[in-house]
């Protein structure tokens, strides 16, 4: 709070026009406009975004001067239409049509009775954009049963309600239209966004409003099971690139009333659906906020896939670790929403973000839970070993072979030195050879189609390995520990979390190379010092671990019995801590 007192002070002791602020994802920078008389220096004060120093920002931004725009919000206002309809169809046909341009794919249907000479007769247009919206129901349950009223309507002149402008939008909403959902606006910039999702617009002369049938109608894909993500016991079902059919897939898992979900628009262009989905009475509310807030702060043109908005919202873009799980699996994002976490759905994409993330999420699998636990613990444990293996082993060897070969038992480092005999290459440049061979056959087998990025996969690495052998390039003994790293990787269950590792592999192995063991042990103490100040959300990116909280270790290295965890992650801070029995029990 002193803090907070202190900058108070500072920022009343400027002038308005001395104060610019600019928000970055998870910090606020504030830039005096004029040079420090005193020290002839700009001086910078730099906070973390945190709830309650938000209200600081609000205050900076009023002592900015109001004559300054930026150039940006020029823009951005001069872009929106906020005019709103007429009324006169042919007008607002016409401004629609101009906000569109060159758009032939605009289907506009007009309709009028057959008394046209009178001027008091309603006219209607539909329009909607073909292939986004469903002509069949757009016949079916809007043309279709308008036109037999019209032409009612025309034999019988005695009801003239119906065809002036006395409550015709609400005559179409309540007895005539037979679509599920409907809505109604007055401006023409929501009706263009409207028509861009897949809906039809319906449009009356004499009206200053339109009517919003919700009718979209593009084909999409079955779900299947993820291939990144296999599962022996799971379900086989998987997320596909409709938002609103992912939400379906979470709420046939989770019925309960307190299932939220805040919907938002992404990208000035695109105008991309994202949908923030939580447990209203799990999760912790401030999360919640955090979450809608990064993505509200978003200000790109385009927002196409769950990658570009991860980068925009997570806490460090410079770490090499990620600090948001994506995953295709309902379940998985399940059992992420009954802990306490928030889950991130994008449209057009099926792959949905779960926040906060923490290390030991990227190293478990919803196979755990679908197995008995003494198993799983055992599968988990040699999968942390096998990540430690996979990160350790090629430096290992370096720093044994160039180094430290008196810790090599002597009959094993004679069968090395007789191995690598006529070997010209020392061996870290031997290891980056065959480590960066591997990476290209890696990208190989994934940019090809399946059938053959596994034959090159395959056949690559064993006839390159081979000739190199031969070719006495490089020894018998590199190729197996290469081997045996490449083996070990993919026993990694998320692949996200595999490139890091991928990476400080090359890093190890070079420092391997120049310092030996040394280098290798001050490389895992840079790492481990990053990734314990590394946050997510505000959670430690090594929780359970760091800090140290005994009751989440039920679930860390070890899976215990389901009926031991009866309470959810503490580092969370969930409205409802306890997920069995009832509060106040063990």
């Amino acid at each position: 709070m002193q803090f907070l007192s202190d900058f108070h002070s500072y920022l009343n002791g400027l002038e308005k026009n001395q104060v610019k602020i600019f928000a970055s994802t998870n910090r606020y920078y504030f830039f005096p406009s004029e040079h420090n008389k005193n020290t002839g220096k700009r001086g910078i004060i730099v906070f973390k975004r945190q709830k309650q120093r938000r209200e600081l920002q609000d205050k900076g931004n009023t002592s900015k001067n109001a004559s300054k725009n930026t150039s940006e919000n020029v823009s951005k206002n001069a872009d929106k239409n906020t005019s709103k309809i007429t009324g006169n169809i042919d007008e607002d046909i016409k401004t629609i049509k101009a906000a569109l341009c060159c758009s032939p794919d605009l289907v506009i249907r007009r309709l009028k009775p057959a008394d046209s000479s009178d001027d008091t007769v309603v006219a209607y247009a539909v329009m909607y954009i073909e292939g986004l919206a469903d002509r069949k129901v757009i016949e079916n349950n809007v043309i279709k049963p308008l036109l037999k009223e019209l032409s009612q309507e025309a034999k019988s002149s005695s009801d003239k309600a119906y065809t002036t402008r006395t409550s015709i939008t609400e005559k179409i909403k309540n007895t005539i239209a037979s679509v599920s959902n409907l809505n109604e606006t007055d401006n023409f910039d929501e009706c263009i966004n409207e028509v861009l999702t897949g809906n039809t617009i319906f449009l009356t002369s004499k009206s200053k409003s339109a009517l919003v049938f919700n009718t979209p109608g593009w084909k999409t894909r079955n779900p299947e099971e993820p291939i990144s993500e296999p599962s022996v016991r799971g379900s086989r079902d998987g997320f596909v690139e409709t938002l609103q059919e992912n939400i379906v897939r979470i709420r046939r898992r989770v019925r309960d009333p307190g299932f939220a979900i805040k919907k938002l628009k992404v990208g000035r262009r695109t105008k991309t659906d994202v949908a923030v989905v939580y447990i209203s009475n799990i999760a912790n509310k401030d999360l919640v906020e955090e979450v809608v807030h990064r993505i509200e702060q978003i200000n790109i043109d385009e927002m196409i896939s769950a990658g570009t908005l991860e980068q925009f919202i997570e806490d460090n873009f410079l770490s090499l670790f990620p600090q948001i799980q994506y995953t295709e699996r309902p379940d998985r994002v399940v059992a992420a929403l009954m802990e306490g976490r928030t889950a991130i759905i994008l449209d057009n994409t099926p792959f949905v973000l779960i926040v906060p993330a923490t290390l030991p999420m990227f190293i478990q699998s919803p196979e755990d839970y679908y197995d008995r636990w003494i198993y799983s613990s055992v599968i988990r444990v040699l999968r942390y070993l096998v990540v430690l293996f996979s990160l350790f082993l090629p430096s290992v060897y370096i720093a044994y072979i160039s180094f430290h070969q008196g810790l090599i038992p002597t009959k094993l480092a004679i069968f090395i030195a007789s191995t690598r005999e006529g070997v010209p290459l020392p061996s870290l440049i031997e290891a980056l050879l065959m480590e960066t061979t591997l990476e290209i056959l890696r990208e190989a087998g994934i940019r090809l189609p399946k059938t053959i990025g596994q034959a090159v996969g395959i056949v690559g690495g064993l006839v390159i390995g081979e000739a190199a052998v031969r070719a006495g390039i490089v020894s018998p003994v590199s190729v197996v520990v290469v081997a045996l790293t490449a083996i070990a990787s993919f026993s990694v269950p998320q692949y996200a979390i595999g490139i890091p590792i991928r990476l400080f592999r090359f890093v190890l192995m070079i420092t391997a190379g120049i310092l030996g063991l040394y280098g290798v042990m001050l490389a895992f103490i840079m790492i481990t010092v990053h990734i314990v100040r590394l946050k997510s959300f505000g959670v430690n990116y090594m929780s359970p671990f760091v800090p140290y909280r005994p009751g989440d270790w039920k679930d860390f290295i070890f899976r215990l019995p389901v009926m031991m965890m009866k309470k959810r992650p503490e580092i969370l801070k969930t409205e409802d801590q306890w997920r069995q029995g009832n509060s106040g029990k063990g």
